[in-house]
């Protein structure tokens, strides 16, 4: 099959999704948790300057998620999510 003829039946199996037909499509859910921003800085020894630029954020943007008034979405809610497990992933894959 052609990249072109894959992609196509792709986007028609997901339309096909989208219109609750009956197709063999498998739908995945992951569950991202919720993250205590101020918890995971804590972890990393970071002050909130430098563990903003560390995650390329606005150190703004950082104040508002550790005072709850915004709640980190996509990619930033996985990378913190991963930082949890792991507080110094950033700075070992920047320091290499």
């Amino acid at each position: 099959m052609s990249a072109y003829n894959s992609i196509l039946q792709g986007l028609n199996e997901a339309l096909a999704y989208a219109d609750d037909q009956d197709v063999k499509a498998h739908a995945h859910h992951i569950q991202v948790p919720t993250v205590n921003v101020a918890a995971i800085r804590g972890q990393t020894g970071l002050s909130q300057a430098q563990f903003a630029k560390s995650i390329g954020v606005a150190k703004g943007t950082l104040l508002n998620w550790e005072h709850g008034r915004r709640q980190p979405t996509g990619p930033a809610q996985v990378l913190l999510a991963m930082l949890e497990k792991n507080p110094s992933l950033v700075s070992d894959l920047l320091s290499a």
